[in-house]
């Protein structure tokens, strides 16, 4: 009997029409690295007495369907991500196209994702799957990936797959080398690390149900928040956060064959850092920043990501 490995592992997604309901085609397939996204139902021990000292058979508690999908940061299939974080985008052009991903949108698109071990068979679909975080770190070296915190209805497993036959994307991944931080325009010098986080704060809607699952997850007051790590050469960042002034930062990659990605955050505020001298080495501060709503743009960040895809 063969053994599953993660080497054979398969993933493709699908946006929803109708929550929870998996679409019969449309799926995608995805590249990923590793995922946590499963079902798991509790089993609540027997309080009950006068039976002896062995315990009654437990009960079974709710189901929770979640978990982490760690991606790559690429040109192509990142863009079904961000979809899922911030909603359908506005693309415009003819080839190259450019997609916008706005933050604000009251109501998130749903995901089927089916996760499949051909070699036992086990192809399991989770449905009504909705984005909860997003996270990426920028450094100077190492694999770019990003971890997507999904909040699911339920899981169905079954031997074959559901997705049919899913569409192929061509990989064009991004790396570090790729990147490049921008303040007000300006290039940020002097930056050891970044880290970008934006969560949805997904409410989930846990009603009485005979099967156990959720009703919905809907987003509430979302978050932006990172962490930038720099080499203690000037000024700039502590004078700004002293004054409590906000600036825009823009997070970037740019391929040599022309597609990019870059996400602004039109206002970002910065907490005054501890200063601290730990030796002969360099002195490093740290802000560990926070966005809020632009008034002039009437945003807290915008995605653009610039590909051969012509819709998502």
């Amino acid at each position: 009997m063969a053994r599953a490995q993660g080497a054979r592992a398969l993933m493709a997604l699908a946006f929803e029409t109708t929550y929870g309901t998996p679409p019969a085609s449309g799926f995608t397939r995805m590249p990923f690295a590793s995922t946590s996204l499963g079902a798991e139902q509790p089993l609540l021990n027997s309080e009950l007495l006068g039976y002896g000292r062995d315990p009654l058979a437990p009960i079974k508690d709710a189901v929770t369907a979640d978990g982490d999908v760690v991606v790559p940061l690429d040109a192509e299939a990142f863009g079904f991500w961000l979809k899922a974080a911030f909603g359908a985008p506005t693309t415009t052009g003819t080839g190259p196209w450019t997609h916008e991903f706005q933050s604000g949108a009251w109501t998130l698109p749903s995901l089927s994702i089916e996760t499949g071990m051909p070699e036992v068979p086990r192809y399991a679909m989770y449905s009504g799957c909705v984005l909860d975080q997003i996270t990426w770190q920028m450094q100077r070296s190492g694999l770019l990936t990003a971890t997507a915190r999904l909040v699911a209805q339920g899981e169905t497993v079954a031997t074959t797959t559901g997705a049919g036959t899913p569409a192929a994307l061509e990989l064009k991944r991004f790396g570090h080398f790729n990147g490049s931080i921008s303040r007000n325009g300006t290039a940020l010098g002097n930056v050891v690390s970044a880290e970008i986080t934006h969560a949805n704060n997904l409410d989930r809607i846990e009603t009485i149900r005979s099967d156990g699952r959720i009703d919905g997850a809907d987003p509430s007051i979302a978050a932006l928040t990172g962490r930038i790590e720099v080499r203690f050469a000037d000024q700039t960042l502590v004078t700004q956060a002293i004054n409590g002034e906000a600036c825009e930062m823009e997070f970037a990659y740019v391929l040599p064959s022309g597609e990019s990605f870059t996400f602004t955050v039109h206002a970002v505020y910065l907490p005054r850092p501890r200063i601290e001298i730990s030796g002969p080495q360099g002195v490093q501060a740290t802000f560990d920043w926070q966005a809020a709503r632009d008034s002039v743009v009437g945003r807290m960040c915008t995605a653009t990501l610039v590909n051969d895809v012509e819709t998502y």
